[in-house]
């Protein structure tokens, strides 16, 4: 039996919700055919059918379909409505010193994702940028440079092999780690000569950081610890004289519920952690940024931190004192290699990010050229590019967040299967058809707009399947998961190959609609690749 196009389950809690006195209808299921009965005059329903104990069962006209394909083809360029509602999304946040990894590529394309599916939706979308540009690390580091004359470094890898070292020392000679701690107090102090190898540190880390971002297009503000820092007192400060934090053992400390864990939020030397600059930002993104809706990116380890955190900011009051906000917290698994184990390079080392990228990119420019495409080699390489980024993010975005995700190049540069290189393939396929479109008609025909028609089964799917989108954005993001996108933009792709064998487009009464198909398939592909963050390939 059909489960039909759609199917709604809401007789059967309906009638448990009603009294008894009240119930007109023996059961859920004649409540049901009740529901069905006052629908079937619709025209957006073929039939509604009632099956087991009360599921009613929705077959859409073909009518409608159509109708409804060919409003959204109308529509197409349409921008939804600018909302008043301020989203900031807290993403990617590498560390000051350090060489970006593919630990980062999931904070990072997670991140931009959302973004991407809530500025689709008109939101006023903060993206941050919570660099660790602060605290001890840096006291080494600074130090080290000093005492090595390396205090002119431009290149970050060198400055992540100094942090090693400077790590190294700290753990085993005291007077380097009085003179680190020192050279903390010093940037705290912003005492010149620190602050501007501090800042020169930061500007190198930067110019690599915006490399990557401009190759994986990404577009995120920095605002790092340092910014925060000058807030930290008073805002620890309202949690003492709110009697949410008490002094534990020297520590600063906020206890949640029954956890015997508590949220350390200054150190017992008085010193600040990770909890005083992210309560500090919350507190800035809630009291003075004003925002609606906070969501935070990173790995599941940080879930419990996040929850304490969040916990906080509620019992302080700072999620309802000027308005109701929201903050959320996306966690997500581990990469890992084919072997099951945390992804690395042969010799141990983390992957960096720019290296797993090239990668990526020579692979596809050796698919390419093994296949003869028939491109010139700057459009070659500029296509292996995107193709190469895309296969990278999708990849990602497909898996369930929550849980770890193995990586393997072989796999995401399949031509068949569940891949970007498919997607794009299909996108190409399309595309094509409407420039031959373009080429071969008449400039009469031209001017007729065709409109999408249920003439076949697979025009059908095709179609009904297309009418979804907006609603699985939605679900996208009640969920905050990107996945739900990416599954819809690969069945989109398996239905227009169907009915692209199946359904003859040319020199058929039925071109001028099957065009239109062929155009609305192309418009909401665009739309899906722009939310997953891939260029569409129209050669490939």
């Amino acid at each position: 039996m059909s489960f039909g196009d759609y199917q709604y389950n809401g007789a059967m809690q309906l009638f448990s919700q009603l009294p008894p006195e009240e119930r007109t209808f023996k059961n859920p299921r004649e409540l049901a055919t009740s529901i069905s009965h006052s629908l079937q005059s619709s025209d957006i329903f073929e039939k509604v059918e009632v099956a087991g104990p009360g599921f009613i069962n929705f077959f859409l006209s073909d009518e409608y379909i159509s109708r409804e394909a060919t409003r959204l083809l109308k529509n197409a360029n349409s921008a939804w409505p600018l909302r008043s509602e301020k989203v900031i999304v807290d993403f990617s946040s590498p560390n000051i010193a350090k060489e970006m990894h593919v630990g980062h590529l999931r904070s990072t394309i997670i991140g931009d994702s959302l973004c991407r599916a809530l500025e689709y939706r008109g939101f006023d979308v903060s993206r941050v940028n919570h660099v660790g540009d602060w605290g001890t690390q840096f006291g080494m580091l600074i130090s080290y440079m000093r005492e090595h004359g390396k205090e002119g470094v431009d290149d970050l890898s060198d400055l992540q092999s100094f942090y090693k070292k400077a790590k190294v020392k700290f753990d085993a000679d005291e007077d380097f780690k009085q003179r680190s701690q020192s050279a903390v107090t010093q940037l705290q102090a912003y005492e010149d000569s620190t602050l501007k190898t501090w800042q020169q540190i930061c500007q190198v880390s930067r110019a690599e950081f915006e490399e990557l971002y401009k190759e994986l297009d990404v577009e995120i503000q920095e605002r790092g610890e340092s910014f925060y820092n000058s807030i930290i007192p008073s805002v620890l400060d309202e949690l003492i004289q709110e009697g949410i934090a008490v002094v534990n053992d020297g520590a600063l400390c906020v206890f949640s519920g029954d956890s015997a864990v508590p949220l350390i939020c200054r150190k017992s030397d008085g010193g600040f952690n990770y909890a005083s600059t992210d309560l500090a930002a919350l507190y800035h993104r809630t009291q003075v940024e004003d925002a609606d809706w906070i969501i935070y990116v990173t790995d599941m380890s940080q879930r419990r931190h996040f929850e304490s955190v969040f916990d906080t900011a509620r019992r302080v009051g700072w999620l309802s004192r000027k308005k109701s906000v929201a903050v959320d917290h996306v966690g997500f698994g581990l990469v890992i290699g084919e072997d099951g184990k945390r992804l690395r390079t042969r010799s141990g080392d983390t992957i960096k990010l720019k290296d797993l990228l090239a990668e990526a990119k020579e692979r596809c420019l050796e698919q390419f050229q093994a296949r003869k495409v028939p491109l010139e080699l700057h459009e070659l390489q500029a296509a292996a590019h995107d193709l190469g980024v895309s296969a990278v993010k999708y990849a990602d975005l497909r898996n369930n967040l929550s849980t770890n995700y193995t990586f393997s190049f072989d796999r995401m540069l399949d031509l068949k299967g569940n891949t970007a290189v498919y997607l794009q393939y299909t996108f190409a396929r399309v595309h094509s058809i409407l420039e031959r479109s373009k080429n071969e008609r008449t400039e009469d025909s031209l001017i007729r707009p065709g409109h999408p028609a249920c003439s076949t089964s697979q025009e059908r799917a095709l179609l009904l399947h297309l009418l979804k989108f907006e609603d699985t954005v939605d679900c996208m993001l009640n969920e905050l998961m990107p996945s739900k996108v990416c599954e819809f933009t690969y069945n989109l792709c398996v239905l227009f190959n169907n009915f692209y064998t199946e359904c003859k487009v040319f020199g058929v009464s039925e071109e001028n609609a099957r065009l239109a198909t062929c155009t609305l398939t192309s418009d909401i592909l665009q739309k899906c690749f722009k939310i997953i963050g891939m260029k569409p390939l129209r050669k490939i």
